[in-house]
């Protein structure tokens, strides 16, 4: 008899072409969705065996490995992933960063910090509070809330994945599918990419059943999952992900844990000896 997975993802309409008949592909896999930073708590707690977590989560995990070319991430502007600022970077000195959002919060903290030499007032912004009632100079929202958010009274609405990007030069990985350690997926691993390849050649129909319940134009939609959203994870994306563990760790927010290093990657077969060296260059 085959050994159900507990699987966690998020439910964001950027989550949806990964997940779109995954448990169709798997039925042993037993699914779930709640918000990324609750996945990352549930995976490292053990009450699940493979989350789509954010990518910080990864790295302060213990041993975690994962699916291989399978991440969501950016190259350049990502929309939704927006740090609305009354004040330009400069002048920020108190931010509130949303409560889903881990990789993005600490991504908020190192170009605060790294690229323009601010350390601000850090506060949390609770899924059920509005952001317009803030007083902070800046606040950080992320997934489907950010794509629908205006904020007419912060004059900054700051791209993460474009400043990112503008700053490296590399692709930001904000998610990706990370396995407790000592899960062996099996036959299992194969839904996932069969989901992948399932859901992005069925994006226009996605966008369009999702459009309606966030508020969003379906074009829109559709352009976000087939032209923003990047779900590959290579050589640039992996080289990506070790140059944000090195700003992490500059700035401390790997003090929970960190003890996923680079080197310590388990790169599944055909991408290990490319990612290897993309992972071990620098």
């Amino acid at each position: 008899m085959a050994t159900t997975l507990r699987v966690g993802a998020v439910n964001y309409l950027n989550t949806k072409p990964l997940v779109e008949r995954l448990t169709d592909f798997a039925p042993t896999l037993d699914l779930s969705l709640d918000l990324p930073s609750r996945l990352a708590d549930q995976l490292s707690r053990g009450e699940l065996d493979v989350g789509l977590i954010p990518v910080v989560e990864f790295f302060r995990g213990d041993n975690y490995t994962f699916v291989p070319n399978i991440a969501i991430g950016s190259r350049g502007p990502v929309l939704s992933v927006t740090l609305f600022s009354k004040v330009p970077w400069e002048q920020i000195r108190t931010v509130a960063l949303d409560e889903g959002s881990r990789t993005s919060a600490a991504l908020t903290r190192i170009i605060l910090e790294k690229r323009y030499g601010v350390k601000p007032h850090v506060q949390q912004l609770p899924i059920a509070s509005q952001a317009d009632d803030l007083t902070t100079d800046a606040v950080l929202l992320i997934g489907d809330r950010a794509m629908r958010a205006c904020l007419p009274g912060y004059r900054f609405a700051y791209d993460l994945g474009e400043e990112w990007t503008a700053w490296t030069g590399l692709p930001m990985v904000f998610a990706l599918w990370a396995v407790r350690s000592g899960v062996d997926l099996g036959e299992a691993e194969a839904a996932f990419h069969r989901a992948k390849e399932y859901g992005l050649a069925n994006a226009g129909a996605i966008a369009q059943r999702e459009a309606g319940a966030l508020g969003l134009d379906p074009g829109f939609c559709r352009r976000y999952v087939s032209n923003v959203i990047r779900y590959d994870l290579g050589p640039a994306e992996l080289a990506g992900m070790k140059r944000y563990r090195e700003l992490a760790e500059e700035v401390g927010v790997l003090a929970s844990g960190g003890r996923q290093r680079p080197e310590t990657f388990v790169l599944p077969s055909p991408l290990a000896g490319e990612c290897g060296e993309a992972l071990r260059a620098g």
